[in-house]
């Protein structure tokens, strides 16, 4: 008997306000891979635990500077289907952003996984 397969809901975390803390700010390189340069702000929600056992990881949007701290809405989530964690998109409240741009914006580091966007 096959199992019948289910869009994870999301409804609790989309629209939500959440304060993020950047551990790899705009500019700054991965800690194991320092040719991967991060070209947005990219940190965690603290308190808030993923599937991986580590705080709840994000990608800040919309603000094009490093930042060390940030609050802002989340407006989407990045569900990696060959890994055990998803990622959150933050961007300040009130912005407007498509889901092509979402893509483009973390395709530096999600292009090695699979996945699927939730808005």
């Amino acid at each position: 008997m096959r199992k019948e397969h289910r869009d994870p809901d999301y409804s609790d975390i989309i629209g939500k306000l959440v304060n993020c803390k950047m551990d790899r700010p705009l500019g700054s390189t991965h800690p194991r891979f320092p040719q991967m340069v991060y070209p947005v702000n990219y940190g965690y929600v603290e308190g808030i635990f993923a599937g991986d056992g580590a705080e709840q990881d994000i990608y800040l949007l919309g603000i094009n500077e490093p930042v060390e701290e940030y609050f802002g809405r989340v407006v989407a989530v990045y569900h990696r289907l060959n890994d055990n964690e998803d990622k959150w998109i933050v961007v300040p409240d009130g912005y407007e952003i498509t889901e092509k741009e979402i893509l483009d914006q973390i395709s530096f580091q999600e292009r090695f996984f699979e996945g699927e966007l939730y808005m």
